[in-house]
């Protein structure tokens, strides 16, 4: 019987998902599990900013989805004792978009773009004097009659989000004070979130249980408290409502997700470089044409992880499957990829 994809990581859930974990999100940096170095150093900042009594600088946060990056805006907002207003890139379509929500904020308040390397470029050149002299360049009428006023603003943070920093422009990224990256969760930290979640959501887990949970959420908060909602449909019908370290595997197994937490499509990939393509290397397109799916959801929701982890390598030629890539499908590998981890091409 054929194999089915599993949901796991289709962009189709993803705004569910930012709904659904909204009663699961951290309020302050004492609530915030994982990322100890980055939290350390936004403290210092946050407790700067108050002390000034002034707006803290502008934020960018960038990393895989999925790894807590509105989490920390909301929690950053909430140590200030500011209001955040949210957007997103893609909805900002006009420099009237934009002007409407900056006159609209109180001082020292954080505007929250998500997305924010899709911003239009008319709106990113018009949030430029906005971002560094709080004010706004207003044209009026058109023609040699045009004029521009100046819009002044209260002094605000803008804290901007994006799975592609490579892709923000140099001078956007240089109007930033402060740029974090947000790196995977190791499995400890992970267990701990589950924990939290899982008191939350009043559900009986036990410590393996979370544990297992952990180790097949692919580093990922956003992918760990999914699981964990689905485990817990499977404890409450089949094992009484707890979740054991047996209960969380065979949860898991039914949903496809193995133990390096690789779920149907993961394999599918792997399996279309080494079986149709000889291991690679293969173009990006190519890929994406062989597997029916956009560029952008291989790039930013397969790849990160599959890399990490040593499953395949980016090269200038392609994707390459690795040595581990064929053990992990129980498949022997080349001599070549046993030597170096990548097939050498005369």
């Amino acid at each position: 019987m054929e194999e089915q994809e599993s949901p796991l990581l289709s962009y189709q859930q993803q705004a569910e998902d930012i709904r659904t974990d909204t009663s699961l999100r951290p309020r302050l940096l004492g609530d915030f599990i994982g990322q100890t170095a980055l939290k350390d150093k936004l403290k210092i900042f946050i407790d700067a900013a108050k002390e000034r009594k002034e707006a803290m600088d502008h934020l960018l946060l960038h990393g895989p989805p999925g790894l807590g990056k509105t989490s920390l805006a909301h929690v950053v907002a909430k140590e200030l004792g500011v209001q955040v207003v949210s957007t997103s890139g893609p909805a900002l379509e006009k420099s009237g978009d934009l002007a409407a929500i900056l006159t609209n904020l109180n001082p020292h308040d954080i505007l929250f773009v998500d997305e924010i390397h899709r911003l239009n470029r008319v709106v990113e050149e018009t949030l430029y004097p906005a971002l560094e002299d709080f004010h706004l360049d207003i044209v009026l009428g058109q023609g040699p009659s045009a004029r521009v006023m100046k819009l002044n603003l209260p002094p605000f943070t803008l804290i901007g989000a994006t799975t592609r920093a490579g892709q923000l422009t140099s001078p956007l990224m240089g109007r930033f004070g402060i740029v974090f990256r947000l790196d995977y969760y190791a499995p400890d930290a992970l267990q701990m979130i589950i924990v939290r979640s899982a008191g939350i959501l009043k559900c009986h887990i036990e410590m393996a249980g979370a544990l297992e949970i952990s180790k097949r959420a692919r580093g990922t908060p956003r992918i760990a408290n999914r699981l964990l909602r689905r485990v817990r449909d499977f404890a409450q019908v089949k094992a009484k409502g707890v979740i054991s370290q047996t209960v969380a595997a065979q949860a898991l197994d039914m949903l496809d997700v193995d133990h390096k937490g690789l779920d149907h499509m993961d394999r599918q990939l792997l399996r279309t470089i080494v079986e149709k393509f000889d291991g690679g290397p293969v173009g990006i397109e190519t890929l994406a044409s062989a597997l029916s799916e956009e560029r952008s959801t291989l790039e930013d929701v397969y790849e990160p992880y599959l890399i990490q982890n040593g499953f395949i390598n980016r090269t200038n030629r392609g994707r390459v499957a690795t040595a581990l890539a064929y053990a992990h499908l129980g498949m022997a590998a080349p001599e070549a990829k046993k030597n170096d981890g990548q097939l050498t091409i005369f």
